[in-house]
């Protein structure tokens, strides 16, 4: 009986690491990153494709022992897509009961409703320069709130002019915080941050600190 429970009651790890956080609200702050295991998205700019199929088994109370072994309040659950394992859903639970600061990386395309409420939620709209923005999942918009974050990822001014009109046509203006962010290689920064400014866009814009630190390295 106490094999079925730990057993029901794990998630497949591909890492769990130290580092500083590269995005969203917390960028900066030291933070753990438990990154899951698989996704069902292929965004063609994907920079963890060693995260679809690699890892490892682990129960919720192994997990939680490496998270503390680190000494850090803020901790960042990510992947892959972590939505995808169901029981990711009661590790953010964990995670929040011990009092860390958690945020959520998710590809936009898992339902988002039902999590604990002290999970600050970055969620992605995936552009069509992703090849994945038909999955977008429009009934997560309306669960938004000033706690959350959207992130756009820009890989064109095609992409940049598309999520103008996404922005309007879904009223997310003022839902919660809107990040654009260049796609790493694919535009240079400084001419995302023209197109932001030229255009008196209400979004902020963003870096991969980690990508300027350490360039594409994993468990940075």
């Amino acid at each position: 009986m106490i094999e079925l429970v730990a057993t029901s009651e794990r998630l497949r790890i591909n890492e769990i690491f130290h580092s500083l956080q590269g995005e969203a609200d917390a960028v900066g702050y030291p933070t753990v990153f438990v990154r899951l295991t698989g996704c069902p998205l292929r965004c063609q700019y994907c920079d963890t494709e060693y995260a679809f199929h690699e890892g490892r088994w682990l129960d919720l109370d192994a997990i939680l022992d490496q998270v503390r072994s680190f000494d850090t309040q803020h901790v960042c659950v990510t992947g892959g897509e972590p939505l995808a394992q169901p029981n990711c859903r009661k590790l953010l639970a964990r995670l929040c009961e011990d009092g860390f600061t958690v945020s959520l990386e998710t590809s936009g395309a898992m339902d988002i409703s039902g999590l604990d409420a002290r999970v600050a939620r970055v969620v992605d709209v995936k552009t069509p320069g992703s090849r994945e923005a038909d999955r977008n999942r429009i009934d997560n918009f309306g669960l938004l709130t000033q706690h959350d974050q959207l992130k756009f990822v820009i890989c064109s001014r095609e992409d940049f002019d598309w999520s103008k009109a996404f922005i309007q046509e879904h009223a997310l203006s003022g839902r919660c915080q809107i990040l654009f962010s260049p796609s790493y290689e694919q535009i240079a920064p400084a001419l995302l941050a023209d197109w932001i400014l030229a255009d008196r866009l209400p979004v902020r814009f963003q870096l991969q600190l980690h990508k300027v630190l350490w360039g594409d390295v994993p468990g940075k």
